[in-house]
């Protein structure tokens, strides 16, 4: 639902908007004014729906957020979890090369997602980049058929109504 305020024939898409102009004519209203009152002070106000395309583009974008903050979220392997975010990819790629160089069987000491210590090989490393894999196809198909929903509704009530889940 989209509010439009008309004053002096000119029309405006938000409250405050009008009482910037309002205020200059000398007129000072507080944000949480009626439409009874603004109508005293010769305003129209008007509630649209909003447009569907509007509504949908919003939810696509919600969505593509979840997905997103999904994505990087601990990922769980061989009991722990472990970060993956920017710096814990930087960090998880530098080891790999570190412990291949160093020969099969190499360890470090990797602190997990809660802050536990737990020794890692670069196989270990490389099995939790294939988790996050698994992981990340699983949300970007969900997120397609999700959009689809989104995509396929015919009223803002039957978007909203989708939800993300994998």
């Amino acid at each position: 639902m989209q509010t439009k305020y008309k004053y002096k024939e000119q029309t405006y898409s938000n409250l405050y908007e009008l009482s910037e102009v309002l205020g200059k004519d000398g007129i000072f209203i507080p944000l949480s004014i009626s439409d009874e009152s603004l109508g005293e002070l010769g305003v129209t106000v008007t509630h649209e729906e909003e447009p569907i395309e509007n509504v949908k583009q919003r939810k696509i974008l919600e969505l593509k957020r979840q997905r997103d903050i999904a994505e990087v979220e601990p990922i769980a392997y061989n009991g722990h979890l472990y970060d993956y975010d920017s710096k814990a990819r930087d960090r998880i790629s530098a080891a790999i090369i570190a412990l291949e160089l160093q020969g099969e069987g190499a360890t470090i000491e990797w602190t997990t997602a809660d802050n536990a210590d737990t020794p890692v090989t670069a196989n270990d490393l490389k099995m939790i980049i294939a988790a996050v894999a698994v992981r990340s196809n699983k949300l970007h198909t969900a997120y397609r058929v999700t959009k689809e929903k989104v995509e396929a509704a015919t009223t803002a009530a039957d978007v909203e109504a989708v939800i993300f889940k994998v």
